[in-house]
């Protein structure tokens, strides 16, 4: 169902919100209410999957005016999302209209537990979370986004984790008018979209170079090439890229929810449309006509970043280096000086420090109303406590028996929250 509200107006008194044979617990629509002059504005609380699906032109479009998008935010992507991880009548969708376009969405859902939040969509399995907004915006859209959000906030706290600095999100909770806190989430290690050439001139050495450079030759003596697949190939290809996955890490403590069947279906899903819209490239590699690794590289306007990839160990056993192979894949597609950032997403794993990367620190915005804040307060010291015992264990790490040996690649193994 959707809910109509005037930029700018008092929401309706909230009443016992009934219950939909195929959606669950819903809003009933409020429909017929004229914009408030000052903006021309409509807000919109949207919990049918169905007018979910829809907004997908609607939604490209406005993804496309939001340079701080990242591919997590694009329709494909999270409203497959919602498909494989959404629970019935959680949804939350806040859009802004201004005529028949959409000028900001927030993607967000109910959770209950441990307290009452209103969280993105997308999960543990997406390295980043934002709303979009349009670069145009004056203030309008931003304001009429905070307004509504703040009131479907009524009892929940909102709670956004994995924001990429510089992120749209930032202009809603520069405008938040009750308790708000910022805490540090996940470190990305970012490289410049270069092509793969001035990537090995970063390196701090000529030998560094040198040692990358005879890397590339064993790979072309090896007979190593690779190939991007069309839309109407990506299901088998992500098949291949999930069990060359499982082989990889066999025998290894391997993320269990990327073997799955709801993932694969995601996956499917999202990909396949990310491809036909130019967000998403995935790469075969192939010797002797056949596919020894896939590359899963997911793109926006401003950033590339390499999300998962599976590798036959017969590569290494080759002497093929697996992390050189899809670094050079990914700057091809992202090194076009159209983005700015090559990202190796979330994971502080020592291979990726070899290139020199920059540390980014995702952060967590915490937004409360008055009455909710001692939830804000349990958040925060839920956050301070696990970010304690992340110290601990990299200080026992660091000690030496605990010292994880990593793995060759540029895609970190996942961990569900």
């Amino acid at each position: 169902m959707t809910a109509l509200y005037p930029a700018g107006t008092a929401r309706p008194a909230t009443t016992p919100e009934p219950t939909s044979p195929t959606t669950g617990p819903t809003t009933e629509p409020t429909t017929g209410l004229t914009p408030e002059p000052t903006t021309g504005l409509i807000t919109e609380l949207i919990t049918d999957e169905e007018a979910f699906a829809a907004l997908a032109p609607a939604w490209g479009r406005l993804f496309r005016r939001c340079a701080a998008a990242t591919p997590f935010q694009s329709h494909a992507w999270l409203h497959s999302w919602w498909l494989s991880y959404g629970r019935r009548g959680r949804l939350r969708l806040l859009v802004v209209r201004a005529g028949p376009e959409l000028v900001a969405a927030a993607p967000l859902m109910l959770v209950r537990r441990p307290w009452p939040a209103l969280v993105p969509l997308g999960g543990a399995i997406s390295d980043y979370t934002d709303v979009l907004l349009d670069d145009t915006d004056d203030g309008r859209a931003a304001g009429a986004l905070t307004e509504v959000l703040a009131d479907a906030a009524r009892t929940a706290l909102v709670d956004f984790r994995e924001v990429r600095p510089g992120g749209a999100v930032e202009r809603v909770y520069d405008r938040w008018p009750g308790p708000r806190r910022t805490v540090p989430d996940s470190l990305c290690l970012e490289l410049p979209a270069v092509p793969m050439e001035e990537l090995i001139a970063r390196l701090p050495s000529g030998k560094s170079g040198q040692r990358v450079r005879a890397k590339l030759r064993r790979l072309a003596a090896l007979g190593v090439r690779r190939r991007a697949v069309g839309p109407e190939e990506v299901d088998a290809a992500l098949g291949r890229l999930l069990e060359l996955h499982r082989l990889q890490w066999q025998g290894r403590k391997v993320t269990g929810e990327h073997l799955r069947p709801r993932f694969r279906e995601h996956l499917v899903r999202a990909v396949g449309r990310m491809v036909g819209s130019g967000n998403a490239v995935v790469t075969e590699f192939l010797v002797d006509g056949e596919v020894l690794g896939v590359d899963l590289t997911l793109l926006s306007g401003s950033l590339a970043g390499g999300y998962l990839y599976g590798a036959h160990p017969v590569l290494r056993k080759r002497k093929a280096d697996v992390a050189v192979m899809l670094l050079e894949a990914c700057a091809e597609h992202s090194g076009d000086g159209q983005r700015g950032t090559l990202s190796l997403l979330r994971g502080d794993e020592s291979y990726k420090h070899h290139w020199r990367p920059e540390r980014v620190v995702n952060r967590r915005l915490l937004m409360a109303r008055r009455r909710t804040a001692p939830l804000l307060t349990a958040a925060l010291c839920d956050a301070t406590a696990r970010q304690r015992g992340r110290e601990l264990l990299h200080r026992w790490r660091e000690r030496g028996d605990g010292q994880s040996a990593g793995g060759a690649g540029v895609r970190p193994n996942r961990t569900a929250r």
